[in-house]
């Protein structure tokens, strides 16, 4: 009995063994889809954006991302808190998350060279997706799909992770001298192709100052913010300004558009840099509050 028993059982191992996994189609769909984007956001290529020369420099993405089995592609089983066990069963729909916002900064150094040295520094901590040069060269240097450490500790509307959701761009400029002319018509260029990659709102094209409040100034009040906006990079106040409400609350509306009011002093002096430009002060003239509440009412339209 117990030896038909035991044949019992090894025929029932055996024909388990033997069945086909239900998900087996799925599962090489997953994977075909997973080497499709890990070439996707290691790909090196340059873009095509209009006559810019290029400088290729090799970061040695492929090491770097740490694209190995049981990373990117971890399949395994997770043990969560109430003992319950995870299941790996692959989807075949996804993707790579897309950037909704770009921020846009001055590197307050002194030359192309000297930023690129600090962003391939590991003690440095910081880096960009692109930097762009006075007379128009742009290098990317991380891929769009991937985060950078360009926003910091940073928050616009209820996002409180601007580097997990933004491009960071950095123009070359030390903080006290004109935007060249070159420079911006690269940047229009870059913005342009990014727009239409990811669908990026038009009012999310923001300064790091915009998004930290009192702990950043760039880019600086000489960065042509109207011009960015009458080609689609953001919004900026009506020509006429209309009277704001004599009920009209800053502080809410500042909140609205995405300023982080915790300090409100820095938070008009932020939106101030952006959309007025020749006073970076706190002071709350009639001109300031009608500006604010021009941006406002575009916010919410």
């Amino acid at each position: 009995m117990v030896r038909k028993h035991f044949c019992y059982l090894i025929l029932a191992i055996i024909i388990t063994s033997c069945s086909t996994n239900p998900y087996k189609t799925t599962e090489k769909a997953y994977n075909q889809q997973l080497k499709t984007l890990e070439n996707q956001i290691t790909s090196k290529e340059a873009q095509t954006i209009p006559p810019i020369s290029p400088v290729i420099i090799d970061t040695t993405y492929a090491s770097q991302l740490g694209i190995i089995k049981d990373t990117l592609s971890k399949t395994g089983s997770t043990s969560l808190l109430n003992g319950i066990s995870t299941e790996w069963i692959g989807t075949v729909n996804f993707n790579l998350r897309k950037p909704s916002f770009v921020i846009i900064h001055h590197t307050a150094q002194d030359s192309l060279q000297q930023t690129i040295n600090t962003f391939t520094k590991t003690r440095t901590q910081v880096s960009s997706h692109y930097i762009i040069s006075e007379n128009g060269k742009v290098v990317q240097m991380l891929n769009d799909y991937l985060r950078a450490w360009h926003a910091g500790n940073s928050t616009w509307g209820k996002n409180t992770d601007l580097n997990s959701s933004s491009i960071g761009i950095e123009l070359d400029n030390n903080g006290f001298k004109p935007f060249t002319e070159a420079q911006i018509s690269s940047l229009v260029a870059l913005l342009t192709k990014l727009k239409k990659d990811y669908n990026i709102p038009t009012q999310n094209f923001l300064g790091h100052a915009d998004i930290a409040p009192g702990r950043k100034q760039d880019p600086s009040a000489l960065f042509p913010w109207k011009t960015l906006a009458e080609k689609g990079f953001g919004i900026w106040p009506d020509a006429v300004l209309e009277e704001a409400p004599f009920d009209f609350k800053i502080e809410p509306a500042l909140r609205i558009i995405g300023y982080n009011t915790k300090n409100l002093s820095a938070a008009i002096q932020a939106f101030k840099l952006h959309y007025i430009q020749t006073d970076a002060t706190s002071t709350l003239d009639r001109k300031t509050i009608d500006t604010i509440y021009s941006i406002y009412k575009k916010q919410v339209q």
